[in-house]
């Protein structure tokens, strides 16, 4: 299989190679493996809230609320305590 490289992360890759002293094939192999590795993990992920969702287990709240509550408690992590 190839693959294209635009110039500038093709010269990214070279400078690790010769930092690590590894070849540049085994770097993107790396990293193409490890991104499939995360995907698979993000995507389980979205499979098991989305399965917490449909079963009632959690409980969806309005994007306003949300954003609410985070302000709210931003609010109170800032008042100094007396």
């Amino acid at each position: 299989m190839e693959v294209s490289i635009k110039p500038d992360l093709q010269a990214k890759l070279a400078k690790l190679a010769a930092e690590t002293g590894r070849a540049t094939d085994e770097l993107v192999e790396d990293a193409v493996s490890g991104f499939f590795d995360e995907l698979a993990l993000t995507k389980a992920m979205l499979d098991r809230r989305y399965d917490e969702v449909k079963s009632g287990k959690v409980k969806l709240i309005d994007g306003e609320e949300a954003f609410a509550r985070l302000k709210a408690k931003a609010g109170a992590q800032r008042t100094p305590s007396a």
